[in-house]
């Protein structure tokens, strides 16, 4: 994966003219890190056999992740931008993960290479995070895609594809809505360059703009119409495009977590414009309104990242719901981040089950999703993720209030890094700031929380407890 990434290095130079990549020597030594590093683990192990066992895949890929971050990083640190380690590491891993929070300023005017790469690493990041989720985390018993793997091996009794077919059917599809994107950004009005990299980031969920403004610089209602819907694309579960493609028609509008995802993304985005129009006093446009709202809610649910206004001024009532809107997240088996639609209608069918118990409590109650029965084992990893998951969210909070920042940058900070959302709330780091006035220390909390959201939480606490390493 190291040599592959170190190929990727190469494309923001080979894309562009000589004239456009004046950080072309950044790259060249960036790529040859990392095919080296690369080159080095293949030779070290090519003789070894691979042990696939739990415990050694925890621990692939955590390392993993953490590894290609800083790699990641290594172009905006050797170019001429002048960052700290930590402040390139904070971008590298922001890019990966598919945060979309920067501390980068002056993009307008910044060099095309490195807007091109960071574009590139949220691409990575996305299509890294479907193949970790749909392969990776179910066999480690992490992750929600644990509740559809009674369906891959379905596919697999209708000879449907297997893991390696179901890679390409991936890669097809992730590649195909890219194009797609990109060819319809190209065709609105954007310049070929930033149609590709809005292309590349709103699949990805990733938020990365080629403009200080975002979405905000191109002022046009059908690019931002546009954009929300590749974000709710990037949202869905794509190995249930896979199975629309082998014939199983409809399958993604049966599943749960799809058809609330898209009752919440059309009745917030309605209510809230509804609440603007009444607390604004004159000159509102309900339309323009409208798509203003849908196109921010869906950034911030689907956690890309864009913006095109500063939404935190929108009123007490926005700004709040703005804050819970930031812990949903899209659905498993997306690129998106946050705690997934899932777990919340878990949550509501145990509660569910909860109060019916306490009107029956002799009866005997089974538990179903999506038309399978749900195991005790999922809903105690559920109740463990939420539990590790605020607890980490307490201890960011706490490390950045420690570093004298207020609550709400403090709060809001690390909620946004835990969900991979981008901007959080507040005048720092909110949709009209960049993470860069903040202290050096806090770039390298904020960073290991975003590798933490990415990863699940859960895995990551695994491999730092120590009953993991005593046998």
């Amino acid at each position: 994966m190291f040599i592959l990434l170190s190929i990727f290095m190469t494309l923001p130079v080979l894309l562009l003219a000589t004239s456009e990549a004046p950080n072309a020597m950044a790259f060249a030594e960036s790529a040859a890190i990392c095919f080296g590093i690369g080159l080095l683990g293949i030779l070290t192990t090519y003789r070894q056999a691979r042990d696939l066992k739990p415990r050694f895949m925890f621990v692939l890929t955590v390392s993993s992740w953490f590894i290609i971050a800083l790699l990641s990083s290594l172009p905006f640190y050797l170019s001429d931008l002048g960052l700290t380690l930590g402040e390139a590491f904070f971008e590298g891993t922001s890019g990966i993960t598919t945060t979309g929070a920067t501390v980068l300023i002056g993009l307008d005017s910044m060099d095309q290479d490195l807007l091109l790469w960071r574009s590139i690493l949220q691409w990575i990041g996305g299509i890294g995070i479907i193949g970790m989720f749909v392969a990776v985390m179910p066999f480690l018993r992490v992750g929600g895609m644990r509740l559809f793997a009674t369906e891959s091996s379905e596919w697999t009794d209708k000879a449907l594809p297997r893991m390696k077919t179901l890679s390409r059917g991936l890669l097809f599809v992730y590649v195909g809505f890219t194009v797609i994107a990109v060819t319809t950004y190209s065709f609105s009005g954007m310049s070929l360059f930033d149609a590709f990299n809005h292309g590349l980031t709103s699949i990805a969920t990733g938020g990365f703009s080629t403009s200080d403004m975002s979405m905000g610089k191109f002022d046009s209602n059908l690019i931002l119409l546009q954009a929300t819907f590749f974000m709710m694309i990037g949202s869905l579960p794509f190995f249930l495009f896979v199975r629309e493609l082998h014939g199983q028609h409809g399958v993604l509008f049966r599943d749960q977590q799809v058809r609330l995802f898209l009752l919440i993304l059309l009745v917030i985005p309605a209510l809230l414009t509804l609440y603007r129009w009444y607390v604004t006093p004159s000159g509102f446009d309900p339309i323009d309104g409208y798509v203003s709202t849908l196109f921010n809610v869906t950034s911030v649910v689907t956690t890309t990242g864009y913006a095109s206004e500063d939404y935190s001024t929108w009123g007490p009532l926005a700004f709040v719901l703005f804050f819970f809107l930031m812990f949903v997240g899209g659905c498993s088996g997306s690129t998106a981040g946050g705690m997934k639609i899932f777990r919340f209608q878990l949550s509501l069918i145990v509660l569910r089950e909860q109060l019916m118990r306490l009107l029956h409590p002799r009866a005997v109650f089974t538990r179903n999703y999506n038309g399978r029965a749900v195991s005790d084992e999922i809903i105690s990893s559920m109740i463990a993720y939420t539990f590790i998951f605020l607890l980490c969210l307490l201890l960011i909070t706490i490390a950045l209030a420690a570093m004298q920042l207020d609550f709400i940058t403090s709060l809001s900070g690390a909620l946004t890094v835990l969900t991979n959302v981008g901007p959080a709330l507040g005048d720092t780091i909110g949709p009209a700031g960049t993470f860069a006035p903040l202290p050096e220390a806090a770039k390298w909390v904020l960073s290991v929380g975003m590798l933490m959201g990415r990863l699940e939480i859960l895995s990551v606490v695994i491999v730092l407890s120590p009953a993991f390493w005593r046998s």
